[in-house]
């Protein structure tokens, strides 16, 4: 009896579109297929390893409810005039790559430029690690020091405002109660120093 077929199918893809050789509405003919899909930002500042800067391109993962062939996925491709389609091993590691959050030496892409088309769900796969959280909260309690931050407002302004893609989500979903705790003490301690001064 011989080896078992590998399997060379698979739900995700993942190929390149070029905006010199692609077709005007490439997005258009993707979104004919009703399934969710992801576009990565513009990749306008991505370098070779000669310092090169690499042609402009976007990168783009399709996701089935079942496994593709190959064929299947070049179909698409060829439309659009993308490059040849790849497996994606790790959606959630392709995602990332997106912007190059694991990536700290190439240009840091904005996670609010990735664009989810029919109904593709990528918060899971951008929330930050465990470690990546406690650095971030790190970053907010050192930037209330530094700021003689008394108000939690204060903070979530700012975090709203200029840092929306990292500390605005850990403060609304599940790092507020540390991070007001440690305001809050900001503001008692700078109280009592004022007190003991008087």
């Amino acid at each position: 009896m011989g080896k078992p077929k590998k399997d060379s199918r698979t739900r995700n893809w993942t190929f390149i579109v070029y905006p010199e050789s692609a077709i005007e509405n490439w997005r258009e003919i993707i979104d004919e297929y009703h399934v969710p899909w992801v576009e990565s930002p513009m990749h306008d500042k991505d370098v070779n390893p000669d310092g090169e800067i690499k042609k402009n391109h976007w990168h783009v993962m399709v996701m089935f409810s079942s496994n593709k062939t190959y064929d299947q996925i070049r179909e698409i491709t060829m439309k659009v005039r993308a490059t040849n389609p790849q497996k994606v091993a790790n959606a959630k590691g392709m995602v990332r790559y997106f912007v190059h959050m694991d990536n700290p030496e190439k240009f840091q892409y904005l996670k609010s430029d990735i664009v989810a088309h029919a109904g593709a769900d990528i918060e899971s796969y951008l929330a930050a690690s465990s470690s990546e959280r406690y650095e971030l909260i790190r970053e907010m309690l050192e930037f209330v020091e530094q700021n003689d931050i008394m108000e939690m407002k204060e903070l979530l302004v700012y975090a709203m405002r200029e840092r929306y893609d990292d500390w605005f989500p850990l403060l609304c979903d599940n790092s507020a109660y540390i991070v007001e705790m440690f305001v809050k003490s900001n503001r008692y301690g700078k109280r009592n120093l004022d007190e003991r001064n008087n």
